[in-house]
């Protein structure tokens, strides 16, 4: 298995930002929208950057016939972010009260991004699955924002203990996702972005195209 490169790692926070100003446009006149993230976000979830959507847009056209992305997030509030990164670190400290403050926040950002850097939050990161034409979600193994512990690993992309059918699932959604630009972030199949510090560290990209964004008042 290759490098698996955290959100944590100094690498990430390196790669500079040149914020080329797309807007976040709603998806949900697009893509097929799940709505269980509906209550945390406010709405805010079915939102992303432009350069983003079009590329899902590309991806879902190279799925399988009968096939459909489900969009589950896509824009998450910084301060939401914060939230959900504090809460589970702190769940680890208490799990583990004899790790590093490092310790925490690598193990932390396996699963929540850190908020400094979160994709989520420049509108560049979704979180989707695959539905067949009926709209009923395919096995990929785990359910979606699974973490490691609860499912011994099994979230990760290249996870071996999952079955078959969920692997030959997870390939599909990868390979219309990359053919389309996005990348994965390896411990989780589901979560994929473009145009983040995390996707420019990937692909070798100078910069990152999008920064965090407050997402204005609709």
């Amino acid at each position: 298995m290759s490098e698996i490169i955290l959100m944590s790692d100094a690498r990430v926070a390196a790669v500079p930002v040149e914020e080329n100003g797309e807007p976040l446009v709603d998806v949900s006149a697009h893509l097929r929208v799940d709505d269980r993230k509906h209550e945390d976000s406010g709405g805010a979830e079915v939102f992303l950057r432009r350069g983003v959507l079009d590329r899902l847009l590309r991806a879902q056209a190279l799925l399988p016939d009968g096939l459909r992305l489900l969009f589950v997030e896509g824009y998450r509030p910084p301060a939401l972010q914060r939230h959900y990164f504090e809460t589970y670190a702190d769940g680890l400290r208490a799990t583990h009260p004899d790790w590093s403050a490092d310790r925490i926040r690598s193990a932390a950002s396996r699963y929540v991004s850190p908020p400094e850097i979160a994709p989520h939050s420049a509108g560049a990161a979704v979180d989707l699955t695959l539905t067949d034409a009926d709209g009923r979600e395919l096995d990929l193994g785990t359910p979606m924002n699974a973490n490691p512990e609860e499912s011994d690993g099994a979230c990760y992309t290249g996870a071996g203990n999952i079955t078959e059918a969920a692997k030959a699932n997870r390939t599909t959604l990868g390979e219309a996702l990359g053919a389309a630009g996005l990348v994965n972030y390896p411990t989780e199949w589901w979560h994929w972005s473009y145009g983040d510090r995390y996707w420019a560290l990937e692909v070798g990209a100078p910069a990152a195209l999008y920064g965090a964004k407050e997402l204005e008042s609709r």
